[in-house]
Parts: structure tokens; sequence; C-alpha cells
């Protein structure tokens, strides 16, 4: 059987014409922690995200826009800092997806995942009627590299009231780049990701995702080698106004 939705790349196959109903604005609540654990003697820092997130969806002649801005309060070792991200992805009428704009460092909006925001109703049927595991190849996050994995489907349900059809993911691969918080240091091992993500059956807009990236490395800098394990776990899902105001 060959499927559709391929990580990182779906929305490649994202329909114009598609209909969006009452899904064009929305908003998420967003939280997340990165946990690093650093040296022989092992030392542990976390940095805690939490927030909400507006995504807008406009369309023209030129196709299709989506801006996502994201306020959320970051928490560690220094304090607590207010902070506000953006992406901003286009798709264009000739089926090209590009994104435009990425002022989101903590990789908190919607658009900076490694779902698609958004599926074609093709593939949201196939979607809907997975059974068994579905191999599938995708672009890492960091790194440059392949990472190669498995799709099966989740239990349908509901997300803030919207029936939702499910995609669970987990995949791995090597590991070899910077990470941004070590710009000078290579970082090589292998990195393995799994998670969930939940689509609106009316409309095909990702309502839900929760992601863990994990990796285990050494990290050199000069002649200098310590073994690392750095975990990046994010959760975004829709939330209507009145939750909006108790995540803020």
């Amino acid at each position: 059987m060959q499927f559709p939705i391929r990580v990182a790349v779906l929305a490649a196959a994202l329909i114009p014409t598609l209909s969006l109903h009452a899904l064009a604005n929305q908003l998420y609540g967003v939280a997340g922690e990165d946990t690093y654990r650093i040296g022989r003697v092992v030392s542990e820092t976390h940095i805690i995200y939490r927030g909400v997130e507006h995504l807008e969806i406009t369309t023209d002649s030129q196709g299709r826009r989506y801006v996502a801005e994201v306020v959320y309060t970051r928490v560690d070792d220094a304090g607590k800092a207010s902070v506000h991200g953006k992406f901003v992805q286009e798709l264009l009428r000739d089926g090209t997806f590009e994104d435009r704009s990425d002022e989101d460092p903590d990789f908190l909006t919607i658009l900076n995942q490694p779902f698609a925001v958004q599926l074609d109703a093709t593939t949201l049927r196939d979607l809907e009627r997975l059974r068994g595991t579905i191999p599938f190849q995708a672009a890492s996050p960091l790194g440059g590299s392949r990472l190669s994995g498995y799709l099966r489907s989740a239990p349908a349900g509901k997300v803030d009231g919207h029936p939702v059809a499910g995609v669970r993911f987990q995949a791995a691969g090597p590991m070899t780049g910077t990470l941004p918080e070590h710009p000078d240091a290579l970082l090589s091992g292998s990195m393995h990701m799994d998670g969930s993500a939940y689509y609106a059956v009316n409309g095909a807009l990702l309502l839900a995702l929760d992601a863990t990236l994990t990796i285990d490395g050494k990290l050199q800098s000069g002649s200098d080698s310590v073994p690392v394990r750095i975990i990046y776990h994010r959760v975004i899902r829709e939330i209507g106004a009145g939750a909006a105001a108790q995540n803020q």
C-alpha cells in the first residue's frame, strides 16, 4: 500500500481548493519542555514553555497563506521571560509550499512541526482508512539527515468538539551537525522521533500534535568530547477562547 502521508512534506500535497469552513482561524494551546543531560557526571537542565497561538489562513490569487503567531512564557535557570514567535508559510498555485518567515526559535508554532498543517481530501481519507503500519522517510528537523520509520493509525476522537482522524509516528536516524544552543560544537550520534497528530475530519486542518525528539550522541568542541542526551517535547492543541485565557 502506498500511503501519501510523509512527515515534514505533507503540505506539498495540499489542494488549493480545499474548503476551510470554520477552521480558517484557530487558537491553540502550546506547551513544551527541553531536557539537556550533558557530561559524564550527569547534570540536567530544563526549559519549560507555555502559551497560546493564533493561526490565520487566507487565500488570494497567488495561493494560500498561513500565519502562526505564538505568545508564551519561557522558564529556565535564568528565570522567566515573555516571548513572541511567528512563522509564515505559503502554498502557491503551482503546488510549491514555501516558508516565508521563521521567527520561531523554540519550535512552538503549528507550522514549525514534523507534520503539515493541512491535508488534501484524498490524503485525509487514506488516513481514516489506515490499517497496520506504513513505512516512511522524512527530513530530520536537525542536522539535515534522513529519518526512517513507521506510521500507524491512532484512535478517532474529538479535539475541542471537532471530530478528528489521527496518526501515530516513530522514526530514527543519524544525527550530525550543530545545535542552536551550541553552534560552535559538533554533535554526532542518533535521533529518535515519536508522537501523534490529529486532523479535523471537516477541513483536514491539524488540530493536535504531541511530538518528542530525542538525541543521543557526543558533543565535540576542539579536542573535548562529552556525552549528551537532549529531549525536545512539544504539545500543541486546538482550544476555545476561554481556555486560551487560562493558558496565558
